[in-house]
């Protein structure tokens, strides 16, 4: 790892950046059902409930928060406690230089300490960078949700994909 960049948990003081970070996704249409750009409050809302309990996971370019990668709940019910979903955002300027692999493998290993046992994510079909990003750190591609949801009045399918953590490696 290049000496300028760091690898860290989200803290509220990242908000901003992250925000702006995400809000470049939803403006883009091609990583999120979003429509509406995200405050930093929301996002250091969001990340904060759920701190003890679920990874985030920011990269630092010369002291910048240029990448992201969290995981949330999955389903409330009790059996799927140990599967949680995953997302992974980059800043545009910063897009193609490892970063996102980056966030991606570090909230991987911190599920998996957390106790985890399956990442799971949607990826828009045509997102070829995240679908290759995921192949390349162990993700299968097991289905596909046909018309899964309108964005902008226009069905979207979304390529499921899964990651088996810890024990569910060798049940």
């Amino acid at each position: 790892m290049a000496p300028e960049l760091q690898v860290r948990a989200f803290s509220a003081a990242d908000a901003p950046a992250v925000a702006a970070i995400y809000n470049q996704g939803i403006a883009e249409r091609i990583a999120t059902f979003e429509t509406e750009p995200r405050s930093p409050s929301t996002m250091a809302e969001q990340f904060g409930k759920r701190a003890d309990t679920h990874p985030a996971i920011v990269v630092e370019q010369a002291g910048e928060v240029v990448a992201v990668a969290w995981t949330s709940e999955y389903r409330p019910r009790r059996a799927y406690a140990g599967i949680a979903e995953t997302s992974v955002y980059v800043a545009k300027d910063a897009r193609g230089q490892g970063l996102g692999r980056l966030a991606l493998a570090s909230v991987i290993d911190a599920a998996e300490r957390k106790g985890f046992w399956k990442l799971v994510s949607r990826i828009f079909p045509e997102n070829a960078a995240s679908r290759r990003l995921c192949a390349t750190l162990g993700f299968r591609e097991v289905g596909v949700y046909h018309r899964h949801g309108k964005l902008d009045g226009v069905w979207r399918d979304c390529i499921i994909v899964e990651r088996l953590l810890g024990e569910a490696l060798n049940p």
